[in-house]
């Protein structure tokens, strides 16, 4: 390899590596949770975290086309149907756990009430 290659792949390796870290699973009190598990088996093996946060996760939803609006009868509680692209959100809950002195916190991401991903960000205390 010419030096320009060498050059430009230790930078591409350089900033993968300074990312977060995603991982497979998270290694609590002697038992793993990883992606699938439940908020009840996360809490059981890892405990409280130390910080929770839920967010609206936007997600595109594509309302069939019609001619016309779909108008609703006066005076009802239903909204006016639009033909093209609605705005929704799906409830995402992050739970950061403090994995102890000389480790990466760890950041556990629940959707529909399972794992969805756990990452490892931060400097390690």
């Amino acid at each position: 390899m010419d030096t320009l290659t060498r050059l430009l792949s230790a930078t591409a390796l350089s900033f993968v590596c300074a990312s977060a870290a995603h991982a497979e699973s998270l290694r609590c009190n002697g038992e793993s949770s990883s992606p699938g598990d439940s908020k009840l088996s996360v809490l059981r093996k890892c405990g409280e975290p130390m910080f929770k946060d839920t967010y609206c996760k936007p997600v595109e939803v594509v309302v069939p086309t019609v001619p016309y609006p779909v108008v609703p009868y006066p005076n009802t509680p239903y909204p006016v149907v639009v033909p093209g692209r609605a705005a929704a959100c799906e409830q995402v809950d992050a739970w950061l756990y403090d994995r102890g002195a000389g480790n990466l916190y760890a950041t556990v991401r629940f959707q529909r009430g399972v794992v969805e991903s756990i990452v490892y960000e931060g400097r390690p205390r």
